[in-house]
């Protein structure tokens, strides 16, 4: 018997179900301590990457303990390679996975069969890890608690994508259709034009198709345009990233130790180890 035992509850599809907005942060590094400090300042989840990022699964594991000690939801997104890529981030307790790069409905449907349990799809089946809390809960209730409580993201991030747009957004047993404007832009011969009209005519369409099947629309967002893609409906924002803020911050950093010191910190003018009024000296 189960004795009780539950999977934890996904706080992304608890805020999307009460029609509050989702605010997620995705982190590059390898290091769980940025997970960790993303969830324990208010983030809802946290996106680590198997698709760009040379981090494997030790570092993905070591992720979603450090945003679960926050209640916190990890989202992996995915490579495009066999089920098993599909589904081990989930066995490994993440909340949901992102799958990149979904072209049409048969795509759209392949992925629920792949990552869905029955009656949704034929998901694999092995209760013995994390999700499963290591063969504890019976079997048929894991598999409904996974059905009911993970979520899973396709991404719309070609031009070829909105040929079957509607019919991918029609298809049963996901839970968020997420516009990528990067891909987007550079798979119409526009990369980085993402306030173009031709990526935001296709960022509306991906927006009304989510609300007319019943899905949850994802977006990148910036502080210029959260508020504004909020209002329009995207319930799921990825605003912020951990090696953006880094490269940021450090170029403010040393712009600031230019204008008190006067000349290129490379040049070895000044002490071994300046120091900025009202800032603390990292040795």
């Amino acid at each position: 018997m189960s004795r009780g035992i539950r999977l934890r509850e996904s706080r992304v599809l608890r805020k999307l179900r009460s029609g509050r907005p989702v605010l997620c942060f995705k982190s590059n590094l390898a290091d769980a301590r940025v997970v960790e400090i993303a969830a324990m300042c208010g983030y809802d989840c946290i996106w680590l990457c198997l698709e760009h990022v040379p981090n494997d699964l030790r570092c993905i594991e070591a992720g979603i303990w450090a945003a679960k000690a926050h209640d916190a939801d990890v989202m992996v997104r995915v490579g495009r390679g066999s089920y098993s890529d599909h589904i081990r981030p989930l066995e490994m307790d993440a909340s949901g996975i992102m799958v990149p790069h979904v072209m049409n409905a048969a795509d759209a449907r392949n992925i629920v069969r792949i990552t869905r349990f029955h009656p949704l799809g034929r998901r694999p089946v092995d209760g013995g890890n994390a999700d499963g809390a290591f063969c504890a809960i019976e079997v048929a209730e894991y598999m409904r608690q996974a059905n009911a409580n993970r979520f899973v993201v396709l991404q719309i991030e070609d031009p070829e994508a909105l040929e079957e747009l509607d019919a991918i957004a029609a298809v049963p047993g996901y839970d968020i259709l997420f516009f990528g404007p990067g891909d987007y832009s550079h798979g119409i011969g526009l990369p980085g034009e993402y306030d173009h009209h031709l990526v935001t005519e296709a960022r509306n369409m991906v927006l009304d198709a989510a609300r007319k099947h019943g899905k949850y629309a994802g977006i990148p967002a910036t502080p210029d345009n959260v508020s504004e893609l909020a209002a329009m409906g995207f319930s799921f924002l990825a605003m912020g990233a951990d090696v953006t803020t880094l490269v940021r911050e450090c170029r403010r950093l040393v712009s600031l130790f230019e204008a008190a010191s006067g000349g290129d910190p490379q040049s070895g003018d000044g002490d071994d180890k300046p120091r900025l009024d009202g800032g603390p000296m990292l040795v």
